[in-house]
C-alpha cells in the first residue's frame, strides 16, 4: 500500500576483519543471516541501554567486497584455508587448534527504524558511532572502519519514489542479498531432495566442444531456470548457500551447563538454503531488500525472512525468538 513512509538507517561500508564465513556445518563463504540480524539486534539492545526506545524492526545487507580466506594452486581440486599465525607454546612449537573459515568483506546495512523523531536522529547518529568505535563485533569480526551513518525516508509501495531510488544508487557498487527458496520449493515439488536441489543449482558443469580449428573449447555453466512468462531457460542468478536460522530438534525444556538458565532450552541444526544477490536498482520495493526475525511455533522454525515473502508480517522482534 503506498502513501505510508518509512524511515531507514544506513551503515555504509562497514570494513569487517575476521569475519565468521563458517555459515553453517557444511557450507563456508558469505556470514549467515542470522549473523546480520543479531549484530543488529544487539546494537538495538545496547542503544536501548543507553535510554534510546528505537526498534530496527528489518535489516538487509549490502555486499561491497569479500575476501574469502582461501588458497587454492594452480592444480589444486581442493581449497584449503588460509591459517592464522598463533604464538609458538613454551616448547616452541605450534600449539593444536581447530582452525575456522574466516574472511574480510566491506558492507553497508539497511535497517528500518521505528520510534524514532527528526530530533532525535542527530544523537542517535552519535550514539552509533560511538558504540561502533567501541569495537561491536558484527559477524563475529573486529570493525576496522566505516562511513557516517544516514537516514532515508522511502514511500511504501512506490518504486518510482525518489527516496528509494536516492537509496538504491547511494548502495552502488554492491550486491544485496536476497532469498531464493522458491528454487528449492519448486525442486521438491517435482520429487527432488532439497539438498540435491541446492547442490543442483550450485554445481559448474564443464563441457568441451572441439572447434573448426581442432581446438579445444571449454564451456562452464550453472543449471539455468525455466521462465513460464517467456517459455525459456533463462541464468538463474548469482546464487549461494546462505543460512537463515535454526529449526529445533528438541522439546523446549531445561539442559545442563546451559549458557543462561532462566531461558527455555533446546537443540537445533542449522536451515539452510539458496540466496542470491543482486544489484540494488534491480529492487522495486525497499520489501524485497530486508529481513526480519520470525517465529514459527507449530513447526519449530526460528529462521531470518524476507519482508516479501511473508505478507503480512511482524515486523518486531517476537518474544520468544528473543
Amino acid at each position: 500500500m503506498s502513501g505510508q513512509y518509512r524511515q531507514l538507517l544506513v551503515l555504509p561500508n562497514i570494513k569487517i576483519h575476521n569475519a565468521n564465513a563458517l555459515s553453517s556445518p557444511f557450507t563456508i563463504g558469505f556470514p549467515a543471516m542470522s549473523a546480520w540480524l543479531g549484530a543488529t539486534h544487539a546494537l538495538q539492545r545496547r542503544l536501548n541501554q543507553g535510554g534510546s526506545k528505537v526498534v530496527f524492526s528489518a535489516t538487509g545487507v549490502v555486499s561491497h567486497d569479500m575476501n574469502l580466506q582461501t588458497y587454492r594452486g594452480n592444480n589444486d581440486y581442493v581449497a584449503s584455508i588460509v591459517g592464522t599465525g598463533n604464538p609458538l607454546d613454551k616448547t616452541g612449537a605450534r600449539s593444536p587448534f581447530i582452525e575456522e573459515a574466516r574472511c574480510h568483506l566491506t558492507v553497508s546495512l539497511v535497517i528500518e527504524i521505528q520510534g524514532l523523531s527528526y530530533q532525535q536522529q542527530e544523537p542517535l547518529i552519535e550514539q552509533i558511532v560511538h558504540l561502533l568505535n567501541a569495537k561491536l563485533k558484527i559477524a563475529g569480526g573486529d570493525i576496522q572502519s566505516f562511513d557516517e551513518p544516514k537516514f532515508f525516508v522511502v514511500e511504501d509501495g512506490n518504486s518510482d519514489d525518489s527516496g528509494f531510488k536516492h537509496l538504491t544508487r547511494k548502495l552502488m557498487p554492491g550486491y544485496v542479498l536476497t532469498e531464493r527458496r522458491d528454487l528449492i520449493a519448486d525442486a521438491m515439488e517435482q520429487g527432488q531432495d532439497a539438498l540435491d536441489a541446492l547442490i543442483d543449482y550450485l554445481a559448474v558443469h564443464h563441457r568441451c566442444t572441439e572447434d573448426d580449428d581442432g581446438n579445444v573449447v571449454w564451456e562452464s555453466k550453472r543449471k539455468p531456470k525455466y521462465d513460464e512468462r517467456k517459455e525459456t531457460f533463462i541464468p538463474a542468478g548469482w546464487l549461494v548457500p546462505i543460512a537463515t536460522g535454526f529449526q529445533a530438534i528438541s522439546e523446549l525444556g531445561e539442559a545442563k551447563n546451559q549458557r543462561d538458565p532462566t531461558i527455555p532450552h533446546c537443540f537445533a541444526e542449522s536451515i539452510v538454503t539458496l540466496g542470491e544477490f543482486k544489484m540494488p536498482y534491480r529492487f522495486n520495493s525497499i520489501d524485497d531488500m530486508l529481513w526480519c526475525y520470525h517465529y514459527d511455533k507449530i513447526n519449530q522454525l526460528y529462521q531470518c525472512i524476507q519482508l516479501s515473502n511473508y505478507q503480512p508480517v511482524n515486523k518486531i522482534i517476537e518474544d520468544e525468538f528473543a
